[in-house]
Formats: C-alpha cells, structure tokens, sequence
C-alpha cells in the first residue's frame, strides 16, 4: 500500500508539474503579457532572442542560488533537486510552445487562451505543492523569504510578484518599452491563479491528499 500511495504521489506532481508548464505556455501565447513570476525571464528572451525554456531555467537557478543563501544554516542540498526537474520543467516549457502554433491579436480568443492558462496554472500549481515532494524554485524562493522574514506566505508570494514584475518593467525600459513583457495578462494572472488554487484545494484538495496517502 505504501508503494502505491509514494507512485501516486509521484504521478500528481509530475501531471500537475506538466499542466503548470502548460498553463504559462497559455499564459504567455495570449500575447496579453506573462505571468508575474515568468516576466523577468520573458521579457529577457524577448530582448535578447534567447529561448524561453533556457532562459527561464536560468532564472530558476538564480531562484536556487537566493534559496541556499536566504535559508542560511538551515539550507537543505536536498534542494538541489530543484535543479534537475527544473530542466525538465523547461524542457516541457519549449515542447508546448513549439506544439500552440497561436497567433494572438483577436481580444476574445486571446482572452480565452489567457483564462484557460490561468485555470490550468492555478490547478497545475496546486497539485505540485500539496503533493509535498521538490518545490519549484519560484515556490521555494518565496517559501525562503516567508520563513526568513516571519511573514505570510501570500503576503510574501505578492510582494515578490510585484518585485518580478517591477525588475521586468526595469529591463524593458533599457530597451525602450517598459511594457514589453507586461500586460493585461500579467494583472489577471496575479489575481486570477491564486482564485483558482483556492477553489481547487476547496473541491479537489481532500481527495487528492487521500488518494496519494498524505492524511495518514
């Protein structure tokens, strides 16, 4: 039994780690702007023609790198395992965008591709957290910062959105467009993704704890 419940755990994170990849691909392919935690690394490959996948890797380990230092003494090397599914996560980042041939430019269609990777951004990010394995350095950088400042985590997860989003606004300013990774879609992510991690959890979160043997 403890076999299959360690199998299933392992099958929801790396299905929710697939939808999250999805859903910033969505996200990003409305042409309304990127997510607030994807920004710095969007606007970057947009300035510099760099690939996506690889350059939001490289923002993760600076992610990582914030981690080790942040968390001091209490720093963990198991954390270095962000690092390997990272590169998967990345890797599945670039299959998604080269298999959404979207053109974005029509407002309702690009609002309803922005909705659905919102949904599945949300959903996505849910079952990988409560799922408890490898955090994605995003996550692990806030969760760094909340317990090093003994602040709320969602307080934390804001301000650091705000700071991603301002650090963008800064690299597209140097290029002559401070909006250049920034959109309407940016905003309705930072609101939008931590409504549905809610409601997921309200209807979905029991269950899926049960089934993967957490509540035992």
């Amino acid at each position: 039994m403890k076999r299959k419940t360690v199998a299933m755990r392992w099958f929801y994170y790396l299905f929710g780690m697939l939808v999250l990849a999805l859903g910033l691909i969505l996200n990003i392919e409305a042409g309304l702007g990127s997510s607030a935690i994807m920004s710095v690394a969007y606007t970057v490959s947009l300035v510099s023609g760099l690939n996506l996948g690889d350059m939001t890797f490289i923002v993760y380990c600076l992610f990582l790198a914030a981690q080790m230092v942040i968390n001091g003494k209490n720093r963990s090397w198991l954390d270095l395992l962000q690092l390997p599914l990272s590169l998967v996560f990345t890797r599945f980042m670039n299959l998604f965008k080269a298999m959404i041939p979207y053109e974005s430019g029509f407002l309702p269609t690009d609002l309803l591709m922005l909705a659905g990777g919102i949904l599945l951004t949300g959903i996505g990010a849910a079952m990988t957290v409560n799922m408890q394995l490898i955090p994605n350095p995003g996550d692990g950088i806030v969760n760094s910062i909340a317990r090093r400042c003994g602040r709320e985590l969602g307080f934390c997860k804001n301000c650091f959105d705000l700071g991603c989003v301002a650090l963008s606004c800064l690299i597209g300013l140097f290029y002559g467009n401070p909006l250049l990774g920034i959109g309407l879609g940016t905003v309705l992510s930072m609101i939008g993704v931590g409504r549905v991690i809610a409601v997921f959890n309200h209807f979905c979160k029991n269950s899926l704890v049960h089934s993967a043997g957490l509540d035992s």
